[in-house]
């Protein structure tokens, strides 16, 4: 059986280029997702692929980045003004307007989720990155013609999260709320560093540290101790093994290309880690007929 994605052209999407993506990996997520679940919570929201991809009925999405839950809001509630604001600036665009456009945050609602759509659609590889003030400061992307009005897109993304909660909030906070097997949590945090070289953190102003991992660690298992269904990716960093073995979840090795990298020879498939705190029986029955790209890792 090889599962198959729907019509892009026709099914919602994320709207935003995001470090970390996981639109290219749904495929191999797709047999590890749980079954049945009745609420649905991504805490580390990002590009929102996952969320997209399962359109689930009841979901609550939320992240630390307040530009960000913004954005989502003003997509959600008010579209079509949203829209408005992304012509005008389709029209000015060129090199001297975006730097305008970076260096000034002020305005309503609607006119910051319409900038961090524009310079995400026209910055240097989509790369969202803020300085120790929480300026956004990446350079003009090279773009012949970049499409800073998705419209259809923005449409298509509006309607999907019409009936969702969506707020700003530390992924611990979702304690608060998940609390049993009707529940399933996905999380995509910031990665943990395979080396030095590779520390990417300027997803907000706040680095994400060990500390940060081993509190997202206890959290995970705090829901599984609850029956929440629980799932994360990560490095596959001998760290992030390590404190999951802990806890006995269940972990895979997934292929992922590595993209974001100034130097092109960096480029190129990597292992990432997928893990979950249940074991999805119906998928290994099944194991022989499905066509994804996967590894089982064993345990150490």
């Amino acid at each position: 059986m090889v599962i198959q994605m729907p019509p892009k052209e026709t099914s919602p999407r994320p709207f935003l280029k995001w470090a970390g993506g996981k639109s290219k990996l749904i495929q191999q997520y797709i047999p590890y997702f749980p079954k049945d679940y009745q609420t649905y919570y991504e805490p580390f929201l990002g590009g929102g692929a996952v969320f997209f991809y399962l359109q689930p009925n009841t979901a609550i999405l939320t992240d630390i980045n307040a530009e960000l839950i913004n954005t989502y809001c003003c997509v959600r509630d008010n579209v079509d003004e949203l829209i408005l604001l992304l012509k005008e600036h389709k029209k000015r665009h060129n090199k001297d307007y975006y730097y305008s456009v970076r260096n000034n945050s002020n305005g309503t609602n609607l006119e910051k989720a319409a900038r961090l759509i524009y310079l995400n659609k026209t910055c240097f590889n989509g790369l969202y990155r803020v300085n120790s003030q929480g300026n956004f400061n990446v350079p003009l992307g090279r773009y012949e013609n970049p499409n800073i009005c998705p419209e259809n897109l923005l449409k298509l993304a509006s309607k999907v999260l019409s009936q969702v909660e969506i707020h700003q909030a530390d992924f611990t906070e979702v304690l608060n709320r998940a609390t049993s097997s009707n529940d399933f949590v996905f999380f995509d945090p910031p990665y943990h560093p395979i080396s030095d070289s590779s520390y990417f953190t300027a997803y907000s102003q706040n680095c994400f540290t060990k500390k940060d991992q081993e509190l997202l660690r206890d959290t995970c298992a705090e829901l599984a101790s609850r029956g929440v269904k629980v799932m994360l990716c990560n490095s596959d960093s001998e760290f992030i093994k390590k404190i999951y073995t802990e806890i006995n979840f269940e972990r895979y090795t997934i292929k992922a290309a590595r993209s974001i990298n100034s130097n092109i020879k960096n480029r190129g498939m990597i292992d990432e880690l997928l893990i979950t705190s249940f074991d999805n029986q119906e998928f290994k029955s099944q194991n022989s007929e499905v066509s994804v790209d996967f590894v089982r890792m064993t345990s150490e």
